[in-house]
């Protein structure tokens, strides 16, 4: 758990949270602060053996396509249920909202989901969770998918910034537990943004 927390508050301290116009510079520090925390012995998530010999993450392009203002809907009277995860462990969750938007001007949607229990404590209670998969799944991105960290938005628009996508730790080491992606939050389209696979 102090590994979630430590990584919430990291996005946190980016600015993730607080942009409302793409800016390469929040991308540039959201990488290098990343690349710190995996080199650290304290912090990182990754194994003795690859930490080590660490030197940085692979992250696609800086792409200000991937950027983009979405339309935010709050949905009332959801039911919390438990998300997987890739081990026993069951947190719950409940969908908070969607978010629809475009990127060549196709149209797409994805839920918005609040953790039950980490919304109890103050720091966390506008923390959103936005997981998502795409077609680089698997290929240039890690298999089972990324995730952005969100805040309760403020009004009926939001921006989502995919250059800020991350690997779950599990992508790092097999003892995390980490959400999986819900079916309905995967996009038939390549997000070439933000951090990509670890290993092959």
């Amino acid at each position: 758990m102090k590994k979630v927390i430590f990584l919430v508050l990291f996005f946190i301290s980016v600015g993730g949270f607080c942009q409302v116009k793409f800016n390469f510079l929040v991308v540039e520090k959201f990488q290098k602060e990343l690349n710190t925390e995996f080199a650290s012995k304290e912090q990182s998530p990754l194994t003795d053996e690859d930490r080590v010999v660490f030197e940085k993450l692979d992250f696609f392009p800086i792409n200000k396509k991937y950027f983009v203002i979405a339309k935010f809907t709050r949905t009332d009277s959801e039911m919390p249920f438990e998300m997987k995860t890739t081990k026993e462990r069951r947190p719950i969750y409940v969908k908070y909202g969607e978010l629809a938007f475009r990127i060549d001007e196709k149209p797409f949607k994805l839920n918005l989901y609040k953790n039950i229990e980490l919304s109890k404590k103050e720091e966390y209670k506008d923390y959103l969770f936005l997981p998502f998969s795409d077609n680089t799944n698997g290929n240039e991105s890690y298999i089972g998918g990324r995730y952005i960290d969100m805040k309760v938005p403020k009004g009926d628009t939001v921006a989502i910034d995919f250059n800020l996508a991350y690997n779950p730790y599990c992508a790092y080491n097999y003892k995390y537990s980490c959400p999986i992606v819900p079916l309905e939050n995967d996009l038939k389209i390549e997000i070439l943004a933000g951090v990509k696979k670890f290993h092959n």
